[in-house]
């Protein structure tokens, strides 16, 4: 969920002014990315979310549009989601409601999960860490509170494959960085690669503009 991730751990003026700005679009979000998931990537929440098992945290879950995505097993009792923004978690509480789900809907921030260690069998975050002021704290968050063996599901937009179309992205991150927290050019893929975690799953599309993957924490961790 694009630009709905939380933005700078901590507080401060350009942390308000970012949630502010994020509880003011939520009403709109929905309309706004749908369009352009419609276009871009129209199947891949199922797939991604259809993965999960067990206790399943949803990170930066924004309006919920995970939510009609998930196994009735994750649903009916076994999903956390942590968002930012109020605006955003209003949404989708309403959501949640409406499809007769129950999850446990909580403010909080993808830099500092407020959640103990190993308790969860599967951690979701979708369109998100681009929004996210240090991505691979969170990225760090979301390990931490995974079991051995648990997966990490992750999709995103990221810097694409194509070098002009980079180019265009760096230079809209000149404006997006400063002005909505939102980076066009980062590869969470790159941190994951780089660590302990097993990629049982990997795809690029769109250019490689959209990435997604799914990784398991060893079973012997920690």
């Amino acid at each position: 969920m694009t630009g709905d991730a939380a933005s700078t751990t901590g507080g401060g003026r350009r942390a308000t002014r970012l949630r502010r700005r994020w509880d003011r679009e939520a009403a709109d979000y929905d309309r706004l990315f749908t369009r352009i998931e419609g276009r871009m990537f129209p199947d891949l929440r199922r797939r991604l979310c259809g993965l999960a098992r067990g206790e399943t945290l949803d990170v930066a879950a924004g309006t919920g549009l995970n939510l009609p995505h998930y196994p009735r097993s994750v649903t009916a009792g076994h999903l956390t989601a942590v968002e930012w923004s109020p605006g955003m978690l209003d949404v989708a509480r309403r959501r949640a409601d409406a499809l007769g789900l129950d999850v446990d809907l909580r403010v909080g921030d993808a830099q500092r999960l407020d959640l103990p260690d190993r308790s969860f069998d599967t951690v979701v975050c979708t369109f998100s860490l681009c929004a996210v002021a240090d991505h691979e704290t969170a990225l760090a968050e979301m390990v931490r509170v995974l079991r051995p063996g648990g997966r990490l599901l992750l999709a995103d937009h990221v810097a694409s494959t194509v070098w002009p179309l980079r180019a265009l992205q760096a230079a809209a991150d000149l404006v997006s960085v400063p002005w909505a927290g939102e980076h066009f050019g980062r590869r969470p893929m790159r941190w994951v690669a780089a660590g302990d975690l097993v990629v049982e799953h990997h795809e690029r599309t769109r250019a490689g503009v959209i990435e997604w993957v799914a990784a398991r924490v060893p079973a012997a961790a920690g």
